[in-house]
């Protein structure tokens, strides 16, 4: 049976500064991910191109998903996301993989209004949880976080595969 979903780039969006990521967005959208790599002490890291993200977001099949924030006119912000899936619930989520918005534009509202939108979108759609992590010592985006009353997943370790250690599983 084929599932039908409402076109993830056209949700009920009720900040005007807040919108589904277009085409043009890309090249701003991946400076903005550049800069979050930045902040976040890991710019050796983080090589994702134009290319990269226009085929991940508007590809044959699109498997990311996102918003921005823009300012007369300038993509300021922004929220990638993709969907997940919880097996004790029974329905799909939200994985926000990347919010930021440029430090002169903190305290606006944009952050904010980015999280509003995505959890519109679990709403519409019936998902039950929107999810995504900090970094430990990002305090100002923890305190942010839980002013909203997201819970931090504490008793919780993450653990990734990448490089040589994914190339030897996979042999």
């Amino acid at each position: 049976m084929e599932r039908k979903f409402t076109d993830p780039k056209e949700p009920a969006v009720p900040d005007a500064r807040i919108r589904p990521i277009e085409q043009a967005d890309v090249d701003a959208v991946v400076g903005l991910v550049h800069e979050l790599a930045e902040y976040e002490k890991a710019p050796q890291d983080c090589h994702l191109t134009a290319e990269q993200l226009s085929t991940a977001l508007f590809g044959e099949a699109p498997a990311l998903f996102g918003h921005v924030a823009e300012v007369d006119g300038e993509v300021v912000g922004c929220a990638l996301w993709f969907l997940n899936f919880s097996t004790w619930r029974g329905v799909h989520g939200i994985y926000l993989e990347d919010l930021y918005v440029r430090p002169e534009h903190r305290g606006s509202g944009l952050g904010k209004a980015l999280l509003v939108t995505l959890a519109e979108e679990c709403a519409r759609r019936g998902y039950q949880r929107l999810e995504w992590w900090v970094l430990d010592w990002n305090t100002p985006a923890i305190d942010f976080y839980r002013s909203l009353g997201a819970v931090g997943m504490d008793e919780w370790t993450v653990f990734r595969l990448t490089d040589e250690a994914l190339a030897k599983l996979a042999e």
